[in-house]
C-alpha cells in the first residue's frame, strides 16, 4: 500500500475531520423534537470545530478516474430538509450578503438555515459512507472531493449559516439579559 496514501487518509488531522463530520451527521440524523434554542446552541458549536477541522485536512490528489458514488439520495436530503424547516420555521430564511450576485441585485437575497445545514450534510456523509468502508484508494478520493467541495461551496455555506445561527441565539434578550436557552441567574432568589 502506497505510504503517502496512507499518512493522508489515517493522518490526525483526516481523522478528527472525519469524527466531527460524523458527530455532524449523527446531529442533523437524530434530533427528535428538539426546540429551535437547543439545536442551535449545539449546532454553534459543532459548525466553527468542522470548519477547523475542514481547514487542517492535508492536501490529496485523486487516486481512481471513478466517479465518486452519491449515496445521499434525494429522499434523505429531504428528509433532512424538512426536519430542520420544521425546527426552524419562520427562523429559517436569513439575508444573504456574501453571494456574488448581491452586489449587482437591488433587491435583497435571501438563503435558508434548513437548507444550508443539509447540503453540508449532504456532501459529509456522502464522504464518511465511503471513509467507513475502509477501502483506502476511494477513501483518499473522497477525502479530496469533501475538501474541494468544502473549499468552493460548503465552506462558505457554513460560515454563512453560522452568522444566521448567532442571530438567533444571541438577539432576543430578555429584560435582565438573558437569551433564549440559557438558565436564568438565581443568584438573588437564593438571596431573597
Amino acid at each position: 500500500m502506497n505510504t503517502k496514501l496512507k499518512g493522508t487518509v489515517y493522518s490526525k488531522d483526516t481523522v478528527e475531520f472525519t469524527t466531527v463530520a460524523v458527530q455532524y451527521c449523527f446531529l442533523l440524523e437524530s434530533f427528535e423534537e428538539a426546540s429551535m434554542n437547543d439545536l442551535t446552541d449545539k449546532l454553534l458549536k459543532i459548525l466553527p470545530l468542522l470548519y477547523l477541522k475542514a481547514s487542517l485536512v492535508p492536501a490529496a490528489d485523486m487516486e481512481t478516474d471513478d466517479e465518486q458514488e452519491v449515496t445521499v439520495t434525494e429522499e434523505n436530503y429531504d428528509y433532512i430538509l424538512h426536519r430542520l424547516y420544521a425546527v426552524f420555521g419562520k427562523d429559517d430564511i436569513y439575508l444573504e450578503v456574501f453571494m456574488q450576485d448581491m452586489k449587482y441585485s437591488e433587491t435583497p437575497i435571501s438563503a435558508s438555515v434548513s437548507e444550508d445545514l443539509t447540503d453540508i450534510y449532504q456532501d459529509l456523509k456522502n464522504y464518511i459512507t465511503i471513509y467507513e468502508r475502509g477501502i483506502e484508494e476511494n477513501m483518499n478520493d473522497a477525502l479530496v472531493i469533501c475538501t474541494d467541495n468544502f473549499k468552493a461551496y460548503w465552506g462558505q455555506k457554513l460560515v454563512n449559516v453560522m452568522r444566521a445561527l448567532h442571530q438567533l441565539k444571541y438577539s432576543f434578550a430578555d429584560e435582565y439579559g438573558n437569551y433564549p436557552g440559557e438558565e436564568e441567574d438565581n443568584e438573588m432568589e437564593e438571596i431573597w
